[in-house]
């Protein structure tokens, strides 16, 4: 295919979000894209200037000239839904790359300073305008210290309607971080153990199993939050059938949570002319 090399997820986002009723949250659509076009942890392991996973990088790129060429609605941070147009387009090659064309021309009319059609590595090493914090918040949880990581995640939880957290870590902490209550409703309550590790890279299968070993006897549902990404091997053994259930929260996760909430983050509402609505009054 013409171009960058993030226009080859361009039809696979499409497909999936077609395949699922026109909308999917964003981690899970880029997991799905991930999964089925077969691409390895090796290849996800490869990261930006900035640290981030390239090719969910390159997804992201793809979903953004989605968005500009009016197939995706970008109206709900965190979701990526189709519009009407994105519902019903087939794209071919060709069709891919005259839309980054027309798109690419646009941003850099849009731009003050003129911006050259970008090459491979500059897409990869670049972040989307609408994605720019991501990649610094996550630097700068990652540079807390560890009790400052555990004292961010008490107040996540918090915010999500976790009630009575404490934080346990500490040199006998065994693993375990801080437990919680989450109230189902106003009779049955659900004890919850978490661990929060600032984790650079992957998080393993080891990980989760250690950590499930750990909250034995201490509560019936853990949460792994972790800067890092989880392997789809770790991901299957959190909700591997007889065990203890594990919810896992990855760096892309914790970034969407912070957004949801507000946490340490500005909105910015931004304005596009919608050139469409003039014509009528020519």
């Amino acid at each position: 295919m013409k171009g960058p090399q993030f226009l080859k997820y361009v039809n696979p986002i499409l497909t999936i979000l077609q395949a699922n009723g026109g909308a999917g949250n964003s981690s899970s659509v880029i997991d799905q894209v991930i999964d089925n076009l077969g691409i390895t942890e090796e290849e996800l392991a490869i990261t930006t200037s900035n640290g981030q996973s390239r090719i969910r990088n390159q997804i992201q790129w793809a979903r953004f000239y989605l968005f500009k060429g009016g197939m995706i609605d970008n109206a709900q941070r965190g979701i990526w839904r189709l519009t009407k147009e994105g519902l019903e387009t087939k794209l071919s090659n060709t069709d891919v790359h005259n839309i980054f064309k027309s798109v690419h021309k646009e941003v850099e009319k849009a731009k003050s300073k003129k911006i050259e059609t970008k090459n491979n590595t500059e897409f990869d090493d670049s972040t989307t305008e609408d994605e720019e914090h991501s990649g610094e918040l996550l630097n700068l949880i990652k540079n807390l210290s560890p009790s400052g990581f555990e004292k961010l995640c008490k107040r996540l939880l918090t915010e999500i309607g976790i009630h009575d957290i404490t934080i346990t870590g500490g040199s006998g902490d065994q693993g375990i971080d801080g437990v919680g209550l989450v109230k189902l409703n106003d009779v049955v309550s659900l004890n919850i153990v978490f661990q929060c590790k600032r984790y650079k890279d992957i998080v393993s299968p080891h990980n989760v199993r250690d950590f499930r070993g750990a909250m034995q006897g201490r509560g019936e549902k853990g949460l792994i939050i972790s800067t890092g990404r989880f392997t789809k091997e770790a991901k299957n053994e959190a909700n591997r059938d007889g065990v203890t259930p594990i919810e896992l929260i990855d760096g892309e996760r914790l970034v969407n949570l912070f957004e949801k909430y507000k946490l340490g983050l500005t909105p910015i509402t931004v304005y596009e002319i919608d050139s469409d609505f003039f014509n009528g009054f020519v």
